[in-house]
């Protein structure tokens, strides 16, 4: 911990306490100890009595700094209260809290969970799609800056990077009063073998005038932020540089975005064709034969970012979602039959939005899905690549529910919308706006955002004309149904597609 330790001591800030209050076997402790760092007091708390007691060996008083480790549940402890301290003037809290989630540890068998709450006030809808699996992280990062805001400390944790920015909204939406925010990068898999983007996230704790923006260095090493994140207008941006020069994109879609089917059934609903005799088999492995009037050409997100073809297909049981499926009984006997024989895998589903669902329901089926012309994009990509997608067959592509698409009246306004998504213009304001490194940079609330009619308004028909035969080019599929150039009733067909 030698390196997080040189940084906390090249901030140039005084501190005579330091609270760790994950201290594991004392390593973060013994760092501090070594280190030139001036402090007077340490506290330490530690769950585990095996980790705490290799502290106690390792990490000892001295005439310069005492050192307190007790056993504690930081969950629970009430860091306002229960720490005696001896010492006064600047607290410095460090420390590398764990790294799972509440549901992680659970499924682990661990029974020091924080109590549940409604910590983030969340609906009802997030709450039961999984927002409320907050890292441990988090709610440490949480309650810290509650107990202790008397305290008025600096705060500096290992952390993923998804935590920083969590904890920074938070401390924005609740008035949380911190300064000085700086996520800097490090290497999870070189640090802690964990292939996740992580940081130590640092704030300070202020009775002054709060600033909700953190400077963002790419190593630990590095003496200047590569970009600054925060708020700009009450949004939180990923790049508030980036935004300033493209702000006048942020305001509305005048198309809206949908997101690809779902059916978390991907061993009996998605299907792979043979090329050698055409037959279609599923993940089980089994040969399928039902009715082609339910089956539909599948683009998964790699697909798509890929520029590949649909390698598969997907059974569609719905035209809308919560339509009454057993119809299918006396339409689609085989594929009936197919379900029912694997009718266990739809019932083990997990997720709560399939109670009191129709058999064999889906999700994200609606007219939108079938529609020949489509934009999509990957949402688990971190730079996002559009890509016009066309009929096969007479039969429109479905997208599976990684990706995210816009349908399109005609294959013309489809390849004049990639255009203006892939322009460097748009794909500037998405860098600015997306955090790349969460789990989907790209979702549905980004790409609402892009406003392209000004993009449009902003270019000027000729020269997205000229960006347009770019894109025609490059997408040999759609040489034959949009080799014309794009004519005034194009623009006119997205220019009069306002949100509703």
């Amino acid at each position: 911990m030698s390196e997080i330790v040189d940084v906390l001591a090249g901030m140039r800030k005084r501190w005579t306490r330091v609270l760790e209050p994950t201290c594991g076997q004392g390593s973060f402790v013994r760092g501090i100890l070594d280190s030139e760092l001036t402090i007077r007091e340490i506290y330490g708390v530690e769950i585990q009595r095996g980790h705490l007691e290799k502290a106690r060996r390792s990490c000892t008083s001295s005439r310069r700094t005492r050192v307190e480790l007790r056993t504690g549940d930081v969950f629970k402890i009430a860091f306002q209260d229960e720490l005696s301290w001896r010492e006064k003037g600047p607290l410095l809290v460090v420390g590398n809290p764990p790294w799972v989630t509440n549901s992680e540890l659970g499924s682990l068998g661990s029974s020091n969970v924080p109590k549940k709450s409604n910590l983030k006030n969340l609906r009802g809808i997030d709450a039961m799609t999984g927002e409320s699996n907050f890292d441990i992280a988090e709610f440490i990062w949480l309650k810290l800056l509650k107990d202790l805001q008397h305290e008025r400390p600096t705060i500096a944790l290992l952390c993923k990077t998804s935590v920083a920015r969590n904890v920074l909204k938070y401390a924005h939406d609740t008035d949380l009063p911190i300064t000085d925010a700086a996520i800097r990068r490090l290497d999870a898999m070189e640090w802690f073998g964990a292939a996740v983007d992580a940081c130590l996230f640092s704030v300070q704790v202020t009775e002054g005038d709060a600033s909700y923006e953190a400077a963002v260095y790419e190593d630990l090493r590095a003496a200047r932020p590569a970009y600054r994140i925060g708020f700009v207008n009450g949004q939180f941006v990923a790049d508030i540089e980036a935004y300033s020069r493209t702000a006048f994109l942020d305001g509305a879609s005048p198309m809206e975005w949908r997101q690809g089917v779902k059916h978390d059934a991907a061993t009996v609903m998605e299907l792979a064709s043979s090329i050698e005799n055409g037959t279609l088999t599923n993940k089980l492995g089994e040969v399928v034969n039902v009715e082609p009037d339910y089956l539909y050409p599948l683009l998964k997100g790699s697909d798509l970012h890929h520029e590949r073809s649909p390698r598969m297909v997907v059974v569609v049981t719905q035209k809308r979602v919560g339509e009454d499926t057993t119809p299918l009984k006396r339409r689609a006997p085989q594929l009936w039959r197919y379900l029912e024989r694997h009718a266990d895998v739809f019932t083990r589903r997990k997720s709560p939005i399939y109670n009191r669902q129709p058999a064999f329901s889906m999700f994200g089926v609606g007219d939108y899905s079938f529609a020949p012309h489509k934009v999509a994009v990957s949402g688990f990509h971190k730079t996002p690549h559009f890509r016009a997608v066309g009929p096969i067959d007479g039969q429109p592509v479905m997208l599976d529910d990684t990706c995210y698409f816009v349908p399109c009246p005609s294959a013309e306004v489809a390849v004049l919308v990639t255009a203006l998504l892939n322009s460097a213009e748009c794909q500037d304001f998405l860098r600015a706006i997306a955090f790349s490194d969460a789990k989907r940079p790209i979702q549905k609330k980004v790409l609402k955002r892009i406003n392209l009619q000004a993009l449009l308004d902003h270019l000027g028909h000729a020269e997205v004309a000229r960006r347009t035969g770019d894109t025609i080019r490059a997408l040999e599929p759609w040489r034959s149904a949009a080799a014309a150039a794009i004519s005034a009733s194009g623009f006119a067909l997205l220019a009069d597609r306002r949100p509703e």
